[in-house]
């Protein structure tokens, strides 16, 4: 923790919640540290505290010490709720209370990657713009349907904001200098830290899609953000071809050229994807999970799941159980793709 001079213009706290991820919350303080290096005078200050004991376990395992005492805790311009792998489980009653306090107050919250169902859980996203990693945006949209939930790198409305995490972090902490500080004093930042550009709040999260960025067609692109737009409601081959204005031959063409499977196939993918995400975030039905990711019946979501992924779904409703060391996410999207080629054409159907 550092202390405020008398001069200190802005204070965070950052309250941490077990498996948190430490590089957020570290680049996130590095980019007020900088800030504080290069100004002739403190502009920033920063506590870090817990309401779950003192010793905290971030999600790479490493040990992290931190205030317990929030009644000691300084009053605060930003507020920053930092959770990651199991978060959206996390319930503590301490903690909810003492945001709610905090906002009345008319200080700044901010929900970090997972953080953000903490936040939501407080009713402090209510009719409310949020964000949140990608990854988890299905879920979480499914768990808060008062929460205007969108993809995005960040949201502030007024005192409340969101960022969905990890690198996110420093584009969020950049902005919030510029608008105190100037751009040019946000970008002498950026240089030191060799962080360019500095993204808007409205920038996409993901850019690969699991394939190459020098390689990816922007037509190919922008199909694979249509199938993703349309998870629950499946879009055919010829509807996609058709509101993209092209042939469903040449969208075939090079989808397989750039993605290396063909429409369905990675239609299929998303879909199982979206389904695996509801299964650890929600407290959904297994059927309710089938319908919500686009499967017209229950047993050809169970056969395709179990194709994909090695095991029925209720056997995968915990991504991370707590006596476990490392989370279990089996698999990153290219590898997906890869399997594709493997598996037999049976599993592979065109259509429910």
């Amino acid at each position: 923790m550092t202390q405020p001079s008398p001069r200190a213009a802005i204070h965070a706290i950052f309250v941490v919640v077990p498996r948190f991820n430490i590089t957020t919350l570290i680049t996130m303080i590095e980019t007020m540290r900088i800030a504080n290096y290069l100004a002739p005078e403190q502009l920033f200050s920063w506590e870090i505290v817990s309401f779950d004991g003192a010793e905290i376990v971030a999600s790479n395992g490493m040990k992290t010490t931190v205030a317990t005492d929030s009644d000691v805790l300084l009053a605060a311009d930003l507020i920053f709720v930092l959770g990651s792998w199991g978060t959206e489980h996390y319930e503590n009653r301490a903690l909810t209370a003492w945001l709610r306090k905090r906002a009345r107050a008319g200080e700044s919250i901010c929900g970090v990657e997972l953080g953000c169902y903490i936040v939501a859980r407080a009713g402090l996203l209510d009719r409310k713009p949020a964000t949140i990693h990608w990854s988890w945006l299905s879920g979480f949209r499914e768990s808060f349907d008062r929460v205007d939930v969108q993809e995005c790198l960040f949201t502030i409305e007024g005192k409340i904001m969101s960022c969905s995490g990890g690198l996110a972090g420093v584009d969020l902490m950049l902005r919030l200098i510029e608008r105190t500080h100037g751009s040019g004093f946000s970008g002498e930042i950026a240089d030191q830290m060799l962080h360019h550009p500095i993204r808007n709040a409205a920038s996409s999260q993901r850019s690969t899609m699991g394939r190459s960025t020098e390689t990816m067609l922007p037509l190919v692109r922008e199909a694979m953000t249509l199938i993703e737009q349309n998870i629950e409601e499946p879009l055919s081959v010829p509807e996609i071809a058709d509101t993209l204005d092209v042939s469903q031959r040449q969208l075939e063409r090079q989808f397989k050229k750039h993605v290396g499977c063909t429409v369905v196939q990675f239609g299929l993918l998303r879909r199982l994807q979206n389904a695996r995400l509801l299964l650890i975030s929600t407290n959904l039905s297994v059927r309710e999970i089938a319908t919500a990711s686009g499967f017209n019946t229950l047993s050809h979501f169970a056969f395709s799941f179990g194709k994909f992924f090695g095991r029925r779904p209720s056997e995968y409703r915990e991504a991370w159980p707590a006596n476990e060391a490392a989370p279990s996410w089996p698999g990153s999207l290219s590898d997906f793709l890869s399997t594709l080629k493997e598996i037999p054409a049976r599993a592979q159907p065109n259509r429910d």
